[in-house]
C-alpha cells in the first residue's frame, strides 16, 4: 500500500531522518517505537508534506507522493491524526469533523459509520469541540481523518494524556480498520502495551535510522521493551 524508500530528511543543520525504507502492506498496523527525539513525528509529517524531505521516495498505490502538497496527499489516499490532536476548539463537533472533507469536492457527505465508530460524537454532534474531554477530542481528531475514507492511517501517539477506557476504544476501532476494512495503519506510540497489543509490524528507531524491525509477534523475544529503555 505505501512504501517508502530511503528517505532523508534535514532540519537545518540536523540530519533528522536517515535513510529510512519500509512497505506497509494493507490490513496491517505497523507501529513506529523510539525514545522521544528520535524521529517518529518528523516521518510522519514528512510522508504528509508538512515537512519536506530532503531525499527519497514516497509512493502509496503505485503513486509517488514527492511532488504534491498535504492536500493533495490526503486527496490521494493519506489519513493524518497529529500529535495533540489539534482540533478546532471553537467549531463544533460536526463543523470538525466537515474540516476533514476540505480535500473533497463540494457536497461530499460525512460517512455515517464515523458516528458508528465513536458513539460519543453523535451524542455530542453540536457541542464545541474545545468543550469535548480530552479522550473526546481524540476520537475526534481520529474521526476527522476518517472522513474522507484514507487508504492510510497516521496516527502520533493517540493514547497521551487519554483515560485508560477511551485507549481501549481506541485500540478497538484502530484493529477494526485494519483488520475489518483492509486499511494501512501507522501508529507511533510511546506506550508500550498498547503497541505490542495492536502491532502486526514494528519499527523501532534510534537517532533518526530503523534499527530493529519484525513481526508484532515477536516483539517481546527480540527485547523490543528493553531496547526503548537503553
Amino acid at each position: 500500500m505505501l512504501q517508502v524508500q530511503d528517505l532523508h530528511q534535514h532540519y537545518g543543520g540536523s540530519h533528522i531522518l536517515r535513510g529510512l525504507t519500509f512497505d506497509l502492506q494493507p490490513g496491517e498496523i505497523t507501529v513506529v517505537l523510539g525514545r522521544n527525539g528520535v524521529g517518529k513525528t518528523t516521518l510522519l509529517k514528512s510522508l504528509m508534506g508538512v515537512v519536506p524531505t530532503t531525499s527519497g521516495q514516497i509512493t502509496l498505490a503505485g503513486e509517488s507522493l514527492g511532488k504534491l502538497r498535504t492536500h493533495q496527499r490526503v486527496r490521494a489516499g493519506l489519513g493524518y491524526v497529529p500529535q495533540g490532536r489539534e482540533i478546532f476548539g471553537r467549531l463544533s463537533v460536526i463543523e470538525n469533523l466537515q474540516m476533514g472533507l476540505a480535500s473533497q469536492p463540494a457536497g461530499t457527505p460525512l460517512p455515517v459509520e464515523l458516528f458508528e465508530l465513536f458513539p460519543v460524537l453523535a451524542k455530542m454532534r453540536s457541542r464545541r469541540g474545545g468543550d469535548l474531554s480530552g479522550g473526546q477530542q481524540q476520537q475526534l481528531a481520529i474521526a476527522r481523518a476518517l472522513a474522507p475514507g484514507p487508504k492510510v492511517l497516521l496516527l502520533d501517539e493517540p493514547t497521551e494524556g487519554i483515560q485508560p477506557n477511551v485507549i481501549q476504544d481506541i485500540g478497538r476501532v484502530i484493529k477494526h480498520l485494519a483488520h475489518d476494512k483492509g486499511l494501512s495503519v501507522v501508529l507511533v506510540e510511546q506506550f508500550y502495551d498498547f503497541a505490542e497489543e495492536l502491532a502486526d509490524q514494528y519499527l523501532l528507531m534510534q537517532r533518526g535510522e530503523i534499527v530493529m524491525r519484525g513481526r508484532g509477534t515477536d516483539m517481546k523475544s527480540d527485547g523490543v521493551r528493553e531496547r526503548l529503555a537503553i
